[in-house]
């Protein structure tokens, strides 16, 4: 049996939600409806539903048109077997010395590299997105520099895959944090599943203030794969719990909006060591004077 989907955008959170609850009022009714922020800086809106037979387009479009939302682009959606889907897609990926790769490649695993295995059923934060695999190459660096933290923190840490090539590296204190819970049973899962366990403190926190990271800072190197605005946000934060002659590796960063973060970070005592694009993505290294 197929699905629908019925996907549209329009400018501004409430008016987003406000289109969000209309559309549980349709007949048929959606299955579930989405409501999410389109994160590339024009600060629009998606507004989603998923439904079981195919949609009112007429009402869609009298809604699209009421909220001031774009048309609705209506599409069906065959069945997937999404984890199937994942493992085929989800080619293994190296990062300098790591190598990421699921269960279903375990059989492929080169000699001589650091394995970091994330399940196919846990795919975000895996290495294949700019952003994660331009961390792990920056992390990849600083241990060729000689780098050798004693704490260490990966906030917003998802499947943690950050901290698990941190704690593949040094017998340091590495804390990995996250404000969904989801992301830290996850990253609990994959920690264990790579033999880590004991080596790394899972937690459920937004930024610096949960007691576990308080207590253990400052630290040498702190992780953030976040957004640009979080990153911005927690900057007085992060430079804080930085100790000095530490490092910091940033990124979730349009490649546009790298100066403007910065900057930021600069205006916090920061200096920038090195700064890596891949694709859309940039990843900064930042450094805090001794």
């Amino acid at each position: 049996m197929s699905t629908y989907s019925a996907l549209t955008t329009l400018a501004g959170k409430a008016q987003a939600e406000i289109l969000g609850e209309a559309m549980e009022t349709l007949d048929p009714a959606p299955g579930g409806v989405g409501v999410f922020e389109i994160e590339d800086g024009s600060g629009l809106w998606e507004v989603g539903g998923y439904f079981e037979e195919a949609p009112d387009e007429i009402g869609l479009a009298l809604l699209a048109a009421a909220h001031g939302a774009k048309p609705f682009t209506v599409s069906e959606v065959p069945e997937t077997d999404w984890v199937a889907h994942v493992r085929r897609e989800l080619a293994p990926v190296s990062a300098g010395r790591f190598h990421v790769y699921g269960s279903h490649d375990a059989d492929t695993v080169p000699d001589g590299v650091e394995p970091l295995l994330i399940e196919a059923s846990m795919a975000f934060g895996t290495g294949h997105h700019g952003t994660t695999k331009g961390c792990l190459e920056a992390l990849d660096r600083l241990i060729d520099e000689g780098f050798s933290p004693a704490k260490v923190a990966d906030i917003g840490c998802g499947t943690a895959v950050l901290a698990m090539g941190a704690a593949r590296m040094w017998d340091a204190q590495i804390l990995a944090s996250d404000i969904d819970p989801v992301a830290v049973d996850v990253a609990r899962a994959n920690v264990e599943a790579n033999g880590l366990t004991g080596k790394i403190d899972c937690l459920e926190a937004a930024g610096f203030g949960a007691p576990g990271l308080a207590a253990a800072a400052p630290f040498d190197l702190i992780f953030a794969n976040i957004l640009k605005g979080p990153l911005i946000a927690l900057a007085p934060d992060l430079m804080t719990n930085l100790a000095p002659g530490g490092a910091a590796i940033l990124s979730g960063i349009l490649n546009e909006q790298a100066d403007g973060v910065i900057a930021v970070y600069e205006g916090e005592g920061a200096t920038l060591a090195d700064r890596q694009v891949i694709g859309d993505w940039t990843t900064l290294l930042l450094r805090k004077a001794a």
